[in-house]
């Protein structure tokens, strides 16, 4: 079983950053991608942005592409997301997850369904 820990989060004014982190723990841990996803009151899980673990491309969700950078550090099992000029409308529970079969498509990078262990999440809150 892998177990997924996400921290970091936390409340910040329009414009900062903050930076997410994800430490996976658990049996020999190779996924094929990670990613992290948002949640807020009332609307179904969304993509933000993923990386094939490997090899290391990654994939964003237009809102967030050029603000937020995702990275790993496969020695430390760990997942990043860099949050730069944070927006109100980036206010969500934030989500790491990872998948273990090795991803054909886009589609399974950012498809909640795409992913096997997620994390318990971490609040980010901005304020305008």
């Amino acid at each position: 079983q892998v177990q997924l820990v996400e921290s970091g989060g936390g409340l910040v004014q329009a414009g900062g950053s903050l930076r997410l982190s994800c430490v996976a723990s658990g049996r020999t841990f190779r996924p094929s991608a990670m990613g992290w996803f948002r949640q807020t009151p009332g609307k179904e899980r969304e993509f933000v942005a993923a990386i094939n673990w490997s090899r290391g491309n990654n994939y964003y969700k237009e809102s967030v592409e050029g603000r937020f950078t995702i990275s790993r550090d496969n020695a430390k099992n760990t997942l990043y997301l860099q949050m730069n000029s944070l927006k109100p409308e980036d206010t969500a529970v934030y989500y790491c997850a990872a998948r273990d079969p090795r991803p054909k498509y886009y589609t399974d990078y950012v498809r909640v369904g795409g992913y096997d262990y997620w994390g318990q999440g971490t609040q980010v809150t901005v304020s305008s």
